[in-house]
């Protein structure tokens, strides 16, 4: 195989770490639906950044971590953190409480790519060519496929929908806000700021809406753990560094993996079993983050 082949392979290369990332970001949808089951949505993630926050503090400590220098800074770390941490996953959460299947919520995830697209091109100046749009487009058909048969759309509240469509433009306003003003900031002190300014912004909300109520057990002991560290540090550090090393629509088209990878992960963990539908969507959706994606990280 040779060496420009080996480069736009979408497993060789740091281009393996936006498949990690997928597979890291991935399992929070399993995490999550059993912490749910014994807390609230707001309480869950609120344990979940707490935890975070301590590990990252420890982190920073011992490794002497540089602190941002201008106060401008922390500002720009804190919308970003509220965006991405507080914002998207509160309302992804509370819509899965609400209702909203995790297929149709990985389906509505699976659109960050095209909105991304959208967007990055007025705000970060980002040119999206034909043979991106094509590998966007057939994507976006292939998350379409995995999920399309979990849509039961009639037995639940508009609510739940609304929620997770906020849920995803607050996430694709906060990775763009996030590689514009944050990617030369220290990845350990940034995700210190922004994993406590979510913990402190969702702590009201979680005692006047859920009460801080916890059923503890060994199952949401394990799954806030995984959440805390695999989800929101290694994983959120994936996402910031592939973000640093390339352009955001071509990151963000590693997300029409996540419905793929999430119900494989299901199928394995909570035995949901895959069809063929199923197994063709992933083909697609692999299909489209080798044209979406192409050489993105540098």
């Amino acid at each position: 195989m040779n060496s420009s082949l080996m480069t736009r392979f979408p497993l060789s290369g740091p281009q393996a770490l936006g498949l990690l990332f997928a597979m890291l970001w991935s399992s929070a949808w399993i995490a999550g639906k059993i912490g749910l089951e014994f807390t609230g949505p707001l309480t869950l993630l609120e344990i979940r950044f707490s935890a975070a926050a301590l590990v990252m503090l420890l982190i920073v400590l011992l490794t002497a971590a540089p602190w941002p220098r201008r106060w401008a800074d922390y500002g720009h770390l804190a919308v970003a953190g509220l965006l991405i941490n507080g914002l998207t996953m509160a309302a992804l959460y509370t819509g899965l409480s609400d209702g909203v299947s995790a297929g149709v919520s990985a389906l509505i995830a699976g659109l960050t790519p095209l909105l991304t697209a959208l967007v990055a091109g007025p705000f970060l100046g980002e040119r999206v060519g034909a043979a991106r749009w094509a590998g966007l487009a057939i994507g976006f058909l292939g998350v379409a496929m995995v999920v399309t048969n979990k849509i039961s759309a009639a037995s639940d509240g508009w609510e739940g929908y609304a929620l997770t469509f906020a849920s995803l433009g607050a996430f694709v306003l906060g990775t763009l806000y996030q590689k514009r003003f944050c990617s030369t900031m220290d990845l350990r002190t940034g995700n210190l700021v922004q994993f406590a300014v979510a913990g402190v912004a969702l702590f009201p909300p979680a005692v006047w809406f859920e009460g801080l109520r916890v059923d503890w057990s060994q199952a949401l002991i394990v799954s806030s753990a995984w959440l805390a560290l695999v989800n929101s540090i290694a994983a959120i550090s994936l996402l910031y560094f592939l973000l640093r090393r390339g352009e955001a629509s071509r990151v963000a088209a590693l997300f029409y993996l996540i419905p793929p990878i999430t119900a494989t992960l299901g199928f394995i963990v909570l035995h949901e079993r895959l069809g063929p539908v199923a197994l063709a969507g992933f083909a697609l959706a692999a299909a489209g983050v080798y044209l979406g994606s192409g050489r993105s990280y540098r």
